[in-house]
């Protein structure tokens, strides 16, 4: 008896996802966000910059360094140097020995000088991959307090946000230019194309806390209109779509009740 085309279909669909989405390596918590800048660092000597998303996350909007001060949102394709950044462009923005933040002053990114003991120490702060560079933030202590997802203990940021944990900044002064602010869009939902899976319940409010409209439109999802972009779990777990900040820096694709809440179509 041969199997219905129907089943085949809906197999193969799970055993992609799962080789792709979910079958991937399980991620570090500390590492998960990571990126690595190497543009111009070898060639000038130094190592490559280790980024960690969750201690910038846990203080910034995602709006605030991929709108206002135009980080791409893929890694290497903002073409950041030691003169744009002491020019206070990308990193020299806020890091530039004089912008405040908690009463502080955040150090400086880069400097003209000749490099002394102290000054490569500042250096080794970002320039730290393939070196025991002493961090000032401790992972594991620094988010002891923060609430984990059931996906592999990764930082539930939506509830941390939501508990008053963290408050990210949305603003820098010279920086930002202030907009009135529009009323979001209410809950909907999204039909799924499978009926064995749960529809998706999509929130404008919880995703304009980290990204406002900016990030999302237009350069991910082109039009504002309901149902006029077309995409796929495959495009998704490509990184296309959803799957831009989801899987990278997001909560991951395997935690799929996340999004997938609403009710099975019949």
């Amino acid at each position: 008896m041969g199997v219905p085309a129907r089943l085949v279909i809906i197999i193969s669909f799970f055993l992609m996802f799962v080789t792709t989405a979910i079958g991937r390596d399980k991620p570090v918590p500390e590492e998960y966000g990571r990126v690595i800048i190497d543009n111009f660092s070898r060639g000038a000597g130094l190592a490559p910059v280790r980024f960690d998303h969750w201690l910038h996350r846990a203080r910034f909007t995602c709006r605030l360094c991929h709108v206002d001060i135009g980080f791409a949102m893929k890694a290497n394709e903002t073409k950041i140097n030691a003169d744009t950044n002491m020019k206070g462009f990308y990193c020299g923005t806020c890091h530039n020995g004089v912008r405040v933040y908690n009463d502080r002053k955040i150090f400086a990114s880069c400097s003209k000088k000749q490099a002394n003991a102290e000054e490569r120490k500042r250096c080794n702060r970002c320039h730290s991959v393939g070196r025991s560079a002493e961090k000032k933030y401790d992972y594991a202590s620094f988010t002891a307090p923060l609430p984990k997802q059931k996906a592999w203990n990764l930082i539930d940021w939506e509830e941390a946000e939501a508990q008053w944990l963290i408050r990210p900044i949305d603003h820098l002064e010279g920086v930002t230019i202030r907009n009135s602010s529009i009323k979001a869009q209410k809950d909907f939902s999204i039909v799924a194309k499978s009926t064995w899976m749960p529809g998706i319940i999509f929130s404008h409010k919880k995703h304009i806390v980290w990204n406002g409209c900016e990030v999302c439109h237009p350069e991910i999802f082109p039009s504002v209109k309901k149902g006029s972009a077309k995409y796929s779990m495959f495009q998704i777990s490509e990184g296309q779509y959803c799957g831009l900040c989801h899987g990278r820096v997001a909560f991951p694709l395997n935690d799929c009740e996340r999004c997938h809440s609403g009710p099975v179509s019949r």
